[in-house]
């Protein structure tokens, strides 16, 4: 029953604190503020990691171990999903491949190692909660936020590789986050900006988006993150993390045609632009969860003591209004504590192993798919290559600080190496004739590697490639993000990704490593 009028201090402090415990808000710096420490201490459930929180491993350390001095059942939260979504290395790019090169590779086993060895360096460093993986149906090829974070474009495949991957980190003792539920694969518009509309019939929702949460629940993943997307087939008139419809087809039983999920429910973040830009930020959070979301996740773009003060207000308030029920913001609190108890043991239980960072680097070898134009030749490259990378307009999931592409590990091997990087406003129609025969001037002399990502989604960088393979048909072209048809080309080597070692495998491919097949 909601609370209505004054309430004894006793329901008040309980109020206040359960408002506070379902919060999952980051902060600025690399040590935690004294404001985050006091509110720790009165019931703060989770923190939320990001890349300006890391500098390196020990660090981390520190911090982590400094945040459970002040409640030692935290839920350290961090997005680190491998591949092109890292945190933990945003400096130098990840160590792990992403999603699609897994699903590329297809070998359920690998995908289950990878994600205990990414595991147990985020147990390492004190990290208990990972908002991943991805269990996304990448369905639609014009994706702009998905792409290579999904496992691919099948949903069993996905579904067997998004079991694998919770398997493999729990395994390590961090809790798994399987996102972006009832699933984010089938949009064209990024939630950062804008509230996308996925249209279509239960029937296909069923059949495609839903298989892979199944899995995750079915492998037992601790938590299920919300997508800020519209489904009007389930309902027309609020976004998923919003909606009752919605998450009541997560949580009701099997046989009433739901997944019978009981774990924590998150939302992804809450100042995204698609609840931020409609309903705010409160409201938003206070709609979530009374619609039964357990855990709001801010903090990428609002990281300070007003923001979770104002967020714990507004849900004390909606439940002294009536509009929230009191018991519904207990539950959800409740099962913050439970992860958090959950994951407490873990960290308690100590003798993780290190984790092998070779596997990274061993699995980018087998997500490689190379392709070799019939009639032309590919020499490797031996000395200094003159290496374009075309760079469109960041991922914000990604972020654009994280480096990409080949051009800086080419560098270092062959001194004098010419690396240039272009996005849409150097190579306009206008531009392009005049950009196309500067660069084969300015290539004379030296191999061309062109490095693309999602060539297939940008027709300026299309119109730009096709244009430079004219006068240069011997030139390699890097596919680092969801690979289409090859264009015409010497050698085309598809990554599936744009981690660091998805990049130094298409190295040893460009240079003629050992072992590697041309």
């Amino acid at each position: 029953m909601a609370l209505i009028g004054p309430s004894s201090s006793r329901t008040k402090d309980r109020l206040h604190r359960d408002a506070l415990t379902v919060l999952q808000p980051g902060f600025v710096g690399t040590e935690p503020p004294d404001w985050l420490r006091r509110h720790l201490a009165d019931g703060l459930g989770s923190v939320a990691l990001f890349a300006r929180n890391v500098t390196d491993p020990a660090q981390l350390a520190l911090l982590t171990a400094e945040l459970r001095r002040e409640n030692p059942h935290v839920l350290v939260a961090i997005d680190e999903e491998g591949g092109d979504v890292t945190r933990l290395e945003a400096g130098s790019g990840s160590s792990w491949p992403g999603n699609l090169a897994l699903g590329a590779v297809d070998d359920p086993g690998l995908t289950r190692d990878v994600a205990r060895e990414l595991g147990r360096a985020l147990a390492e460093c004190g990290v208990n909660y990972n908002w991943a993986p991805s269990a996304d149906v990448n369905s639609n090829p014009d994706n702009p936020v998905i792409g290579v974070r999904s496992f691919g474009a099948d949903p069993e495949g996905c579904a067997r590789h998004t079991a694998a991957w919770v398997e493999g980190l729990q395994s390590a003792g961090v809790a798994a986050c399987a996102k972006h539920f009832p699933g984010h694969g089938d949009t064209a518009v990024d939630s950062h900006l804008g509230l996308p509309v996925v249209d279509i019939d239960v029937d296909l929702l069923r059949s495609r988006d839903l298989v892979p949460f199944k899995a995750a629940i079915a492998a037992g993943a601790k938590a299920v993150m919300t997508a800020h997307i519209m489904v009007p087939a389930l309902d027309g008139d609020r976004p998923a993390t919003l909606s009752r419809a919605v998450l009541d087809l997560l949580r009701s039983a099997p046989a009433d045609g739901g997944l019978g999920y009981d774990g924590l429910i998150v939302t992804d973040g809450i100042e995204m632009g698609a609840i931020a830009d409609t309903y705010g930020v409160a409201r938003g959070s206070v709609l979530a969860v009374a619609a039964g979301v357990d855990a709001i996740c801010v903090g990428g773009g609002l990281a300070d003591e007003e923001t979770v003060l104002g967020l714990r207000d507004a849900l004390v308030q909606a439940v002294r209004a009536g509009e929230l029920d009191e018991e519904r913001l207990a539950q959800a609190a409740d099962r913050v504590r439970a992860l958090g108890s959950w994951a407490a043991e873990q960290v308690e239980a100590g003798g993780r192993l290190a984790p092998d960072l070779a596997i990274g680097l061993r699995a980018a070898r087998r997500a490689l798919r190379v392709t070799r134009a019939p009639g032309i030749g590919f020499a490797p490259v031996t000395e200094r290559p003159y290496v374009l990378s075309f760079s469109p307009v960041p991922n914000i999931a990604v972020g654009d600080d994280t480096p990409w592409g080949v051009a800086g590990m080419l560098g270092a091997r062959f001194p004098g190496t010419r690396a240039e990087s272009v996005g849409p406003d150097d190579v306009t129609p206008e531009l392009l004739p005049a950009f196309v025969e500067r660069v084969r001037r300015e290539s004379a002399g030296r191999r061309v590697v062109l490095v693309v990502r999602d060539l297939h989604r940008h027709a300026w960088m299309a119109a730009a490639v096709d244009g430079l393979l004219a006068g240069r048909p011997d030139a390699a072209v890097v596919e680092m993000g969801v690979p289409q048809a090859p264009p015409r080309g010497a050698l085309h080597v598809a990554t599936h990704g744009a981690a660091r070692v998805c990049g130094l495998a298409a190295v040893e491919v460009l240079t003629g490593q050992p072992g590697v097949q041309l």
